[in-house]
């Protein structure tokens, strides 16, 4: 699995309590979607920002749901999620580099971004093809 990048913002965004009250993540609706513009850690801070690969053919606009639950204890914070497959239908997906993982609850500001991982070379996947997100044993955690 690629190395995760957590964006600067994030930390000013859970201080400021813009993840839905310092990010509720087992109530807050965390997003991955594809890039193949690689992100910018001090300059990106919201979903708007990232250039997302075009939707079809398996890839739906904005990503998927890592559907996650939290767990916390002793101050620190486990964020764990559903790995994520992306099929390629009646046609290919991509290419893509990039996995950028966004709050997708709060409202203001719209999609605050989390982190990315950088899978190191672009991928495209021919129809049929699919591509395993798997975060382990969790998506990140917080001490």
């Amino acid at each position: 699995m690629a190395t995760f990048n957590k964006f600067q913002q994030f930390v000013t965004d859970l201080a400021a309590g813009v993840h839905a009250n310092a990010l509720n993540a087992s109530t807050d609706t965390l997003m991955c979607g594809l890039s193949n513009t690689a992100p910018s850690a001090s300059a990106d801070a919201v979903w708007g920002d990232i250039t997302e690969i075009s939707a079809g053919n398996g890839y739906t606009a904005g990503g998927d749901d890592t559907t996650n639950v939290a767990a916390t204890s002793t101050g620190t914070i486990s964020v764990s999620g559903t790995d994520i497959v992306v099929t390629a239908s009646g046609g290919s997906v991509g290419a893509f580099r990039y996995v950028v993982l966004y709050n997708d609850t709060p409202s203001s500001p719209a999609k605050p971004l989390i982190g990315w991982w950088d899978y190191g070379s672009s991928i495209t996947l021919a129809d049929g093809e699919s591509f395993t997100i798997a975060f382990g044993a969790s998506i990140f955690t917080i001490s």
